[in-house]
């Protein structure tokens, strides 16, 4: 792949060893990670599929200064059964899956347990889709460069479904784009897209959160919301990451 500068132009440079969150919130990191894609040079015709939830307030910031179209792409992790914080893979929209053969093996899932909660989990992307999108079309991403914007990524798993699943449906580039993660899975998706863009690969990591000095849980509400007021024009300067 071409491009794989995890920190980008003219941006942040990564914080080893940081010991304290470095973000605001996720406004605030969506307009630092602007600053950093606004210099490049390389990002024709795009458009920002935000993951949601946590990914809505960063990748509204950037498509507001970027000028490109903002819309969702919904990806959900594939929790252990018996421990649903550890993934076994993701799926997203269009089907896609990406299964953590490992994690699989360790955890002694059985393929048919696998697929009940791969099953269980698709229902899930598209309800999602339709409560957030409604009878909205989604945007047009063929031929386009795609960034998939979300909040910060741990082992990376369900934005590496997302980077497949816009690859399926035929984008021209795709672009990560991220206000923090581990330096490791920055290298892991730098063999799948084009380009990594992320502000901070903080060691040790721990979780994403803990980068942020508010870090509120976000709700179906706050991304339809989200997407209204982007989708209508505009959005108004300050107010809370949900509202």
């Amino acid at each position: 792949m071409d491009g794989t500068d995890p920190l980008g132009a003219g941006g942040l440079s990564a914080r080893r060893g940081a010991v304290s969150p470095v973000f605001k919130d996720r406004r605030e990191a969506g307009r630092a990670l602007s600053v950093v894609l606004a210099g490049r040079n390389d990002l024709p015709d795009p458009v920002v599929l935000a993951l949601p939830r946590g990914g809505i307030p960063v990748g509204g910031e950037v498509a507001k200064a970027l000028g490109a179209p903002l819309d969702v792409l919904v990806v959900r992790k594939l929790g252990v059964p018996d421990q649903p914080e550890l993934a076994m893979g993701a799926v997203a929209s269009g089907g896609v899956r990406v299964v953590h053969t490992g994690v699989v093996a360790d955890a002694r899932v059985s393929r048919e347990r696998f697929e009940r909660v791969a099953e269980d989990e698709m229902r899930e992307v598209g309800r999602r889709e339709r409560l957030y999108r409604g009878d909205r079309t989604p945007v047009g991403i063929h031929d386009r460069t795609v960034l998939l914007v979300d909040d910060g990524l741990a082992t990376g798993s369900t934005m590496l479904a997302a980077v497949r699943a816009v690859r399926e449906h035929g984008a021209r580039k795709v672009v990560v784009a991220v206000p923090v993660a581990p330096e490791e899975t920055c290298s892991l998706m730098r063999e799948e897209a084009e380009a990594v863009v992320c502000l901070e690969t903080p060691e040790p990591f721990g979780a994403v959160g803990f980068w942020y000095e508010s870090f509120p849980q976000l709700t179906d509400d706050d991304v339809r919301e989200a997407l209204a007021r982007a989708w209508e024009g505009p959005a108004p300067e300050g107010g809370t990451e949900g509202h």
